[in-house]
């Protein structure tokens, strides 16, 4: 009887701690996991786009996309993961959701912002996607419902303690606009914005580098009446924006208190592995699996994008690129684990 009520009192005890694990999740959370809060492109998009009023080209919630993990389209311009995805597996988070997502109410895990084609500055694809000014005015109303829901000094530790990522730049490159200005007064224009959403923000960052934006499918072929910038003309604007990024970032540590930042290179590894693919255990590293014309650079893929017929490759992880602009699932997993073990992890202990 003794036996048995000792066993009665020890599963109670652990119902409790269930219990109070559940009421009180937010508190445990926070102490053992910094949230993760993503800001940026189609390279971090899970789906945000899904939900505004746009068209087809900034949107990806159809079949093939999705096709390799997730097993349906879930808005993310890949046929899976991205880098955030990743990044959350590491760190011991759920998958970050899209901040638009219907009935979306916990934030204690991090929230992401990132709209596919957006760009730093606020004329890129206007009034298509979320720019990224209209990103951190979504952060300010999730900080506000964390402060309502969790009060000052809850909601001040979990934001506190989150690490921001963000991957934006190439869209505002890509852009007739850049064609308005110098390369030095556009670069400028794009790390001011950057500055700006920094200096908002946290104080634990982390930034990818612009990818060899020259080199992707889409630019490999030039199009009749395309007023963006030629793949040539793309090269310089890429090196002064990395150059610049990595100058704003030694700054600000040495100006802001606490300031603590990772970046990916990800413009010097995606080279390697697009000109040298085998290396990396692709055997295509320039022609995109899903797509249409030379190199499937014709942005096809689905058909939804005006154009209806498009090839797709029989065996996805053997390519670098997926659609005409963006990676494969096994590219960013690559890239990912590459930053998490190179110095990212850091700023996730807590």
């Amino acid at each position: 009887m003794a036996s048995l009520r000792l066993r009665i009192s020890i599963l109670a005890f652990c119902t409790c701690l269930v219990i109070q694990c559940s009421c009180y999740g937010h508190s445990v959370l926070q102490k053992k996991h910094a949230a993760l809060f993503i800001f940026g492109d189609s390279f971090y998009d899970p789906g945000n786009n899904n939900y505004i009023n746009t068209t087809t080209d900034f949107q990806a919630n159809w079949f093939p996309y999705g096709e390799t993990f997730f097993k349906y389209p879930t808005g993310r311009f890949c046929d899976g993961r991205l880098i955030p995805d990743f990044l959350a597996q590491y760190a011991k988070l759920p998958i970050i959701p899209a901040y638009l997502q219907p009935g979306l109410n916990n934030y204690t895990n991090g929230v992401n912002f990132a709209s596919g084609g957006a760009g730093a500055l606020v004329e890129s694809h206007q009034g298509l996607v979320i720019d990224l000014k209209t990103q951190i005015s979504q952060f300010r109303m999730v900080e506000k419902l964390l402060r309502h829901k969790q009060g000052d000094a809850e909601a001040y530790t979990v934001l506190s303690k989150a690490v921001y990522i963000i991957s934006i730049g190439a869209n505002d490159y890509i852009s007739p606009l850049a064609s308005n200005f110098s390369n030095e007064e556009y670069v400028g224009l794009v790390i001011g914005n950057l500055t700006i959403w920094i200096k908002k923000g946290g104080r634990k960052f982390g930034f990818s580098t612009l990818p060899p934006l020259n080199e992707i499918p889409s630019l490999r072929v030039h199009k009749p009446g395309d007023t963006s910038p030629s793949a040539e003309e793309v090269i310089p604007l890429v090196k002064l924006h990395n150059k610049a990024l990595g100058k704003l970032l030694l700054k600000l540590k040495r100006e802001l208190e606490g300031f603590k930042y990772s970046t990916i290179d990800v413009h010097t590894y995606l080279k390697q592995i697009i000109n040298r693919p085998s290396k990396y255990g692709f055997s295509e590293g320039k022609t995109a699996c899903c797509g249409s014309g030379p190199y499937g650079a014709i942005d096809s893929c689905g058909g939804k994008r005006g154009v209806t017929k498009y090839q797709l490759c029989d065996n996805v992880a053997e390519y670098v690129f997926f659609d005409s602009f963006h990676p494969t699932e096994k590219v960013y997993r690559k890239l990912s684990k590459l930053w998490w073990r190179h110095n990212l992890k850091e700023l996730f202990e807590v």
